[in-house]
């Protein structure tokens, strides 16, 4: 099969397109023949040998897709060959086919197409779980979305939105903004050219924000811990600023703000229960209209360097996918 290759992790730039062996579904594994697959920023950390997941070279990177089911292993009695599903894997989704436990194949909601499920899961799944299972948002609550255009962003917006939230979203240049706001943002704040401490505080009356949802970090998260509410919660999801900040404990202490960590993958192993649950009301959401993926760039696998570039460099909004050459 056709796929995008890691001989070593030194780097998205030196992976290559070859050929490597069909792989076979194991017992409880499905086998997809992969019409589209999601680029995440974790690829990249991946391909460099800095993400928790280290795979073995050579190895097939990718953490996401959608397709057709092809084949099922022992045990499998969930899914059959023909439907049309979406899936996580640990690598493997930058591919003409690849395999994925049946724990993490879900079927694609109606009405999406693949380009729109292949970067569904991991997006959708990671807002879901940070606001409802972490955070416990509220109807009525100000929820402030950082990086809102982005990948997980958005679809934070969304969700926030179909719970009830006041969404305050921030995002970098007017563009961005009006994709924020056409996904349900009641307000966006632009902060190349706004001071977000400012403008959170005069939206809310100067109470501040109850929730912040922050895949940013850096800066942008020393300026929100400044803009919230007593007794508000932050929910760091990564750190796309490059920066990690550090957290002055004695600001914690003085709003009684909590501060709550959340990495989604590690659902997969902990409590694979909830990861059904998730995506079960996920599809309710994308069947009331409440969902809408953005798909800003559909690429052949061949320009994977193209749909790196761009993801790194933050000039894309909602989901880059790959289109794998069978």
């Amino acid at each position: 099969m056709r796929a995008l290759i890691c001989e070593q992790p030194n780097g998205f730039e030196n992976l290559r397109l070859g050929d490597m062996p069909d792989p076979q579904a194991g017992p409880g594994e499905v086998l997809i023949d992969v019409a589209a697959a999601g680029m995440n920023f974790a690829d990249s950390l991946m391909t460099a040998g800095k993400y928790q997941v280290k795979p073995n070279p050579p190895f097939v990177p990718g953490l996401e897709l959608a397709g057709t089911v092809a084949a099922i292993g022992a045990g499998v009695t969930r899914l059959k060959p023909g439907e049309r599903v979406m899936a996580v894997v640990d690598h493997g989704a930058f591919a003409a086919k690849a395999v994925a436990k049946e724990a993490d194949t879900f079927a694609i909601p109606a009405g999406l197409d693949f380009p729109q499920a292949a970067g569904f899961p991991i997006a959708y799944g990671t807002s879901y779980g940070a606001l409802v299972w972490k955070a416990r948002l509220q109807r009525g609550e100000t929820l402030l979305v950082h990086g809102a255009a982005g990948g997980v962003g958005l679809t934070a917006v969304e969700i926030g939105k179909a719970l009830g939230a006041h969404v305050i979203a921030t995002a970098g240049g007017a563009d961005k903004c009006a994709i924020a706001a056409s996904h349900g943002a009641d307000e966006t704040i632009d902060y190349k050219t706004e001071d977000v401490r400012e403008r959170v505080k005069a939206l809310t009356a100067g109470r501040g924000a109850d929730l912040v949802y922050d895949p940013v970090g850096g800066e942008i998260f020393e300026a929100s811990l400044r803009a919230v509410a007593w007794n508000a919660r932050l929910v760091v999801i990564g750190f796309a600023a490059g920066t990690v900040q550090q957290i002055p404990a004695n600001i914690l202490l003085v709003k009684n703000v909590d501060v709550l960590g959340f990495y989604w993958g590690s659902y997969r192993q902990h409590a694979p229960q909830m990861m059904a649950q998730a995506f079960q009301a996920l599809s309710g959401m994308v069947a009331a209209g409440q969902l809408s993926p953005h798909v800003s760039h559909s690429l052949p696998l061949g320009r994977w360097r193209e749909g790196f570039e761009t993801l790194l460099g933050r000039r894309s909004a909602g989901k880059i996918v790959l289109l794998p050459e069978v």
